[in-house]
């Protein structure tokens, strides 16, 4: 899971979750009836824009995919719900009367509903079932029965208690995806919430204005990048189990995402043994790449070679910089960025940041505003990307991934938890 922005850990009452910043694998407690909701109905609403889809792929490519989805707060969640927009049949399974805990994450909320939970569960029908009895764990096998995929991000050691985890079932053909903060070997016991990743991750290290200030990212970011594994990872075991009929077991943890995906920060330690601090909205390797002011609000200069640096020089009125041996190539800018700042900030502050955005873009200058959110949204629907997507009565931030012969569909609204 993912929670207070993330948290790991799905499991009852008695279990001791492994949060992550609200991740979703790594904690949740158990569930306290086995009251069962009725599934939802269901209307397909085909990618905004896409080529209309064949009988056969109206439900996208994963259609006839059952999955058990025993996950909560965002890591796993972000999962399902990415495999349900491509077709797939998710059945969420929450704790009777009280269900997965973002519900009660708000403000926001649309109406009564939080919006955290409704970020992510759209394309999925909910059943109560309480882990912790018996009849419950029956029911709960029952469900994995008829399933392709599992997905479960409790505490490891949770769903062995339960006798539904990947040796316990028994299921040569099952795939099945564990979710954990840092593992299920000696980090086990470690509390996965996005937050507390972050920093022993590294990531907050790298980010924020100074060495003193660390900064996590504006959102679980560490737990979004790890439903994306997990889609990966899924997707991957499904080609395989079609080829030979095996499934396999898919294990993500929190800590393992977040270096993989630290990219070139996380190799210039493993190839070179460089430790990198934090700069700000500055890159380490490029120069400029960073934010600046302007006459009305900041905008972001994202100059990748020497020839868009001669472009911005040139609209800049400063055509000297780009011939001056401080900043002749990027090596030098780089070396040089305070300096080639306080030139560049002179410049940018006697116009509005529009008025840049709308003059270095032609020349093939990266550019652009700090928008809040309101404003990326008008952005994207000028360009017409079709950003939102409407299902029932609620407007969701939609799929980005386009197929051209099977689109992502918007069938079921996120479900209200039946009581």
């Amino acid at each position: 899971m993912s929670s207070p922005d993330g948290v790991t850990n799905a499991a009852g009452p008695d279990v001791d979750p492994a949060p992550a910043e609200q991740t979703d694998a790594n904690q949740a407690p158990q569930p306290e009836a086995d009251d069962t909701s009725a599934p939802r109905g269901d209307s397909d609403t085909a990618t905004p824009g896409a080529p209309e889809p064949s009988a056969a792929s109206a439900r996208g490519s994963l259609q006839g995919v059952v999955i058990a989805d025993f996950s909560r707060v965002l890591a796993a969640p972000y999962a399902t719900m990415m495999l349900g927009d491509l077709g797939a049949e998710v059945i969420k399974v929450e704790q009777p009367g009280r269900g997965d805990e973002t519900r009660t994450w708000g403000p926001p909320h649309y109406q009564d509903e939080a919006t955290y939970f409704l970020s992510v569960n759209r394309n999925k029908t909910s059943v109560q079932i309480d882990l912790s009895t018996g009849a419950g764990r029956e029911q709960a096998r029952e469900l994995i029965a008829r399933a392709d995929v599992v997905v479960e991000n409790f505490k490891p050691g949770t769903m062995k208690k339960f006798g539904l985890d990947y040796e316990s079932l028994g299921r040569d053909d099952l795939v099945y995806c564990s979710i954990s903060g840092f593992g299920s070997g000696k980090g086990a016991d470690l509390p996965g919430y996005d937050l507390l990743v972050q920093a022993v991750g590294g990531l907050m290290s790298v980010t924020g204005p100074g060495p003193y200030e660390p900064v996590k990212t504006g959102v679980a970011l560490v737990d979004v990048l790890t439903g994306l594994h997990a889609c990966v990872g899924i997707l991957a075991a499904l080609r395989h189990r079609e080829a030979t009929g095996q499934g396999q077991l898919v294990e993500l943890d929190l800590l393992s995402v977040l270096l993989s995906s630290m990219v070139n920060q996380s190799a210039g330690f493993t190839l070179a043994g460089s430790v990198p601090k934090p700069m700000g909205n500055r890159h380490p390797s490029i120069a400029p790449y960073e934010v600046f002011p302007t006459a009305d609000q900041p905008i972001v200069l994202a100059v990748g070679n020497d020839r868009q640096f001669r472009r911005l020089c040139s609209v800049l009125d400063v055509p000297e910089l780009a011939t001056d041996e401080r900043f002749v190539t990027n090596a030098d800018r780089v070396v040089h960025v305070d300096e080639l700042f306080e030139v560049l900030q002179a410049r940018l502050r006697t116009r509005p940041a529009q008025h840049w955005f709308e003059t270095l873009t032609p020349l093939g200058v990266p550019c652009g505003p700090v928008n809040d959110i309101a404003h990326a949204f008008a952005l994207a629907e000028s360009l017409d990307l079709d950003p939102t997507a409407t299902i029932d009565d609620m407007t969701l931030v939609a799929n980005p991934i386009r197929l051209s012969r099977t689109p992502v569909t918007y069938r079921l609204r996120p479900p209200k938890l039946e009581q």
